[in-house]
């Protein structure tokens, strides 16, 4: 026989679902708040209740009460903190609305959870102490649901009980907030007189507030209508994998977005823009006539289209943005800061390109909705910025569509998740610009010279030696009446370059423009020798993805820093050991190591002369040279 629980949690699921989230700042109650839902809908059970009035007595700020907020307030730092660090999610049901709710920190430094569980909510329920009334972070809290799409605001004045349940004190606190409010595009702001501690108007009206004429919070939370707008939105299908049990069946899974779709109507892929009709939708428990938001489905098509986990499916009449350039607003999750220019991983739905961001055009005050100047962004920090992909993505605008138009940034390396985005618009840069024919191609200018074209970059240290080495090997190949070219990175700095300098985004824009250049230069039929620092694996990456596999070589000049500093060409070490050189690489700027090179010349021991014969000794054994 099933338990109370199970039963709750199956009737739930035949329910419409209010998904909400709580914040504010730091001890207005919002775990309190939420452990009184839970407890008076009777979702706390009796082996939780003891446990929670065992955990009241070690942890509790209520007396001899049980403390509600730690239904929710889970980890050991918080319960010892009596603050929320993390996002704690919870379900409950009542007879009419089954819900999710997730209680978001109140501190600054945790914006990007607050963030995270704000990005799935309907509602957000914004709690302010009855006696501090708008706070800074009640702002910044408001701010990052506007942000996020959030459009219903429940404004919960809580510990009412402790300014003696006036009215004055109500109607001043929700005046402040409106007014401050008035801005954000909320399309309901409903503002309620709690106690959470003790019940006043949670679950149902109080006595203590007569002067209070509107709904308590749970009748408001039952009643409130928010259908999802993803049923009458544009019809979005983002292809998770491509499904195919046998040869006689080719189907695409994944969840539909948003919309509807029925047996027989015309789609387009997004990307491509190739046509077909829905042939079949299908599900475990059979085919289906029509599939709408939220259903997961196999769609099989009529006709044999090329479609990729990735692709976005469309109506034709109803086509989403498609470009490899839009601006965005960005918030910034990891403690490493953004660095434009930097190659990232992007993910938009199931799309999965590399993209860079490539202008931070001002940092937002939360505070203060002002716009500030800005080249980066640091942990929960919010920015708009310009993002170019590697190839075309397919979007909408996420105050159009949620789903669609956000997407989330990793760390190539790490793959962290750094930062979460809303598309705002596509840009039409280069949409007038389109690749010119040439007569004359790669391979007939590398053919005329009888070699193969390629980039030989060379990576390591100041000091490791690189200048003498290329410089040798760039010699050898003159006798050999091979056409190259060698571009070296002090050279470069004093023309192409010459406007940059050494921060961490400057260094990332140096070797990007060198990276260009070198393939243009390779496109000539050359063997191009490139001598730079290039400290950051990402950027000798892209330059990597530049051209093709087998026309880029990795040359790692490996040093000891010890004897790099020992022969202090340049005398740089010096002024770094003086104080009169910061951001130097090896010291205090990183330098990431290759991980697997073309070729490792470890210096120690051997000679410039022989060194540079290993590398003349791979470009033969690769046949970009002969032995002329």
């Amino acid at each position: 026989m099933p338990s109370k629980a199970t039963t709750k949690l199956v009737q739930a699921g035949t329910k419409d679902q209010l998904r909400f989230i709580t914040c504010g700042s730091v001890d207005d109650g919002k775990s309190t708040l939420i452990g009184r839902l839970l407890h008076d809908s009777k979702m706390i059970y009796e082996d939780q209740l003891t446990a929670l009035a065992r955990d009241s007595a070690k942890h509790g700020t209520t007396g001899n009460d049980i403390d509600l907020a730690l239904v929710v307030d889970g980890l050991e730092a918080e319960r010892e903190q009596g603050i929320t660090i993390d996002v704690a999610y919870r379900f409950f049901t009542t007879l009419r609305r089954s819900f999710m709710v997730a209680d978001t920190p109140g501190h600054e430094q945790y914006t990007r959870n607050m963030a995270t569980g704000a990005s799935n909510a309907q509602l957000a329920i914004i709690l302010i102490d009855a006696r501090k009334g708008v706070l800074v972070q009640t702002k910044r809290h408001s701010f990052i649901c506007s942000l996020l799409g959030i459009r219903h605001v429940v404004l919960a004045v809580n510990k009412i009980d402790l300014v003696s349940y006036k009215k004055e004190v109500f109607d001043r606190i929700v005046g402040d907030y409106v007014a401050f409010a008035a801005g954000l595009g909320f399309t309901s702001n409903v503002a309620i007189p709690i106690s959470a501690r003790y019940g006043d108007n949670v679950i149902n009206r109080s006595g203590n507030t007569q002067w209070y004429q509107g709904p308590c919070l749970l009748d408001y939370l039952e009643s409130i209508d928010i259908q999802s707008d993803a049923a009458g939105q544009a019809f979005r299908f983002p292809v998770q994998w491509v499904n195919r049990p046998n040869l006689d069946f080719r189907g695409y899974a994944g969840t539909v977005a948003s919309g509807s779709i029925s047996a027989g109507d015309e789609i387009i892929v997004a990307a491509s823009g190739r046509t077909t009709r829905v042939k079949r939708i299908v599900t475990q428990d059979g085919d289906l006539p029509r599939a709408e938001a939220g259903d997961a489905v196999t769609i099989a098509v009529e006709d044999e289209i090329d479609i990729s986990r990735g692709d976005l499916v469309a109506r034709p009449t109803e086509q989403p943005e498609v470009a490899d350039q839009f601006a965005a607003h960005l918030i910034w999750m990891d403690k490493d800061p953004l660095v434009a220019g930097r190659n990232y991983i992007l993910r938009i739905g199931t799309q999965t390109a590399a993209a860079s961001i490539t202008a931070v055009k001002y940092r937002i005050d939360v505070n203060t909705r002002e716009h500030l100047a800005a080249r980066t962004l640091g942990l929960n920090e919010i920015g708009f910025c310009n993002v170019a992909t590697a190839l075309p993505a397919a979007f909408d605008p996420y105050g159009v569509n949620r789903k669609t138009g956000s997407f989330i940034v990793i760390d190539r390396y790490t793959n962290r998740t750094v930062g979460a985005g809303m598309i705002a618009f596509p840009l039409r840069r280069a949409t007038n610009i389109a690749w010119q024919p040439l007569s004359v191609g790669k391979s007939e200018r590398a053919a005329l010279k009888d070699q193969k074209p390629c980039i030989i970059w060379f990576t390591g240290l100041s000091g490791a030696g690189k200048s003498t080495i290329v410089n040798i090997v760039d010699q050898k190949l003159f006798a050999m009446s091979r056409h190259t070219m060698l571009l070296d990175g002090d050279n470069v700095r004093h023309g192409l370059n010459r406007d940059l300098g050494f921060t961490e985004a400057d260094r990332v824009e140096n070797i990007r423009r060198v990276g260009e250049v070198a393939k243009l230069m390779a496109d000539s039929g050359l063997i191009v020798i490139c001598s730079f620092i290039s400290p950051y694996r990402a950027e000798r990456d892209m330059v990597r993805s530049l051209v093709a596999k087998e026309e880029f070589i990795e040359v790692f000049v490996d040093t000891p820093i010890e004897e790099c500093a020992r022969r202090d060409p340049k005398r740089l070490y010096s002024k770094v050991k003086s104080g009169k050189l910061k951001n130097f690489t090896g010291i205090d700027a990183p330098y990431e190591t290759p991980i697997r090179p073309e070729i490792h010349l470890r210096t120690m021991g051997r000679t410039p002369e022989q060194l540079a014969e290993a590398v003349v000794d791979l470009l033969r054994a690769r046949a970009i040279i002969g032995n002329r």
